[in-house]
């Protein structure tokens, strides 16, 4: 009898232990990226921050077109500089270059701007994902929730146990609730309750997917009547007016005709007279014109052409000073090596 009563009781563990290992633990994923895709507010802070990425990138690129001009100018002035005044350029242009580059560490490095309002902009969104994570894994019972777009290595992940939906529905939800009134959340929870209970039984999302397929064809369709309708409707009414437009054309031309063989009868003799007149007049008038226009027109591009001639020789007058000075600067440079040269000979023959 005890061996029997020892036998039930083993019996019973062996079984709990299948049983436990059959059931299995139960497992979900979520997609970080593509929550945070569809979370409003990080595309609108995302979209502000690309905004302020690409005004730094222009003011970096505006300092490499200033030290690229200055190093053209150097290179095409060289021959006429002393060295002196090489050297304090090449300083000015590596000034410029050190600056650049410390600002372009400062806006996009590893420690920079970019990186820090990234993740400012980030963890915050991130502490609510996983607390919404954490509120779902307690309420339906899962044991793991992993994150596939972690440095987590998933080789396969089926489809019914992504919960990024889930996560996305819980955010708005709470977004939402702040602006409702008491009678607007009592409508919200129920339709919760059917979304967590689609979530929680695949058939029944199949089902409603299925009919919310079959009402978007149904409403697609009634739509494409309805154009249909309204493009028929608009034809003929372009034809009718169109009739209608003929018909009257031809009533007017036939009293236009009729009038017209009135009026000519009478208008035969001041009609010649009138024409001569306006023509002479209209003859007067361009003959008088013209001359001043064409004397304005030649004074401006005589005007045009003398500030240029002028604005050249300015040029000229300023690049030939510079030239006269540095020869100067050449030969009191040369006068002294000379001087030096000789005192050096003197001191070398005493």
């Amino acid at each position: 009898m005890r061996k029997h009563f020892l036998f039930i009781i083993l019996f019973i563990i062996v079984a709990n232990t299948i049983n436990a290992q059959t059931k299995g633990n139960k497992v979900g994923y979520i997609d970080m990226e593509y929550i945070l895709q569809n979370v409003p507010n990080y595309t609108e802070a995302k979209a502000q921050l690309e905004q302020k990425a690409q005004k730094w990138k222009q003011e970096i690129e505006a300092k490499k077109i200033e030290i690229n001009k200055l190093n053209d100018a150097l290179k095409a002035e060289r021959p006429l500089l002393t060295q002196e005044l090489i050297e304090e350029r090449e300083a000015e242009i590596q000034f410029l270059e050190n600056e650049k580059l410390d600002y372009q560490q400062k806006r996009f490095g590893p420690n920079g701007d970019l990186i820090a309002q990234k993740s400012g902009l980030v963890k915050p969104i991130q502490d609510q994902v996983f607390t919404a994570v954490q509120d779902i894994a307690e309420a339906k019972k899962y044991d793991f929730i992993f994150d596939k777009s972690s440095h987590l290595t998933i080789l396969f992940a089926a489809k019914r146990f992504d919960i990024s939906d889930q996560v996305i529905r819980v955010l708005n939800r709470t977004e939402k609730k702040e602006h409702l009134t008491k009678k607007q959340q009592k409508e919200e929870d129920a339709k919760e309750s059917k979304e967590d209970a689609i979530d929680e039984n695949p058939v029944l999302a199949e089902r409603e997917k299925a009919l919310l397929d079959k009402k978007t064809a149904r409403e697609k369709l009634i739509e494409d009547k309805k154009l249909a309708q309204e493009e028929t409707k608009r034809k003929y009414e372009e034809k009718r007016k169109q009739l209608l437009a003929d018909r009257e054309a031809k009533k007017n031309s036939k009293t236009a005709t009729t009038a017209k063989t009135d009026d000519t009868t009478s208008k035969t003799n001041e009609t010649p007279v009138k024409d001569t007149l306006n023509s002479v007049e209209e003859k007067t008038t361009i003959e008088e014109v013209k001359p001043n226009l064409q004397e304005e027109r030649k004074k401006a591009l005589e005007e045009k052409r003398k500030k240029i001639l002028a604005e050249r020789e300015a040029a000229k007058k300023v690049l030939e000073e510079k030239r006269t000075k540095e020869l100067e600067e050449r030969a009191a440079l040369k006068k002294a090596n000379e001087e030096k040269l000789k005192e050096n000979n003197n001191t070398n023959t005493n």
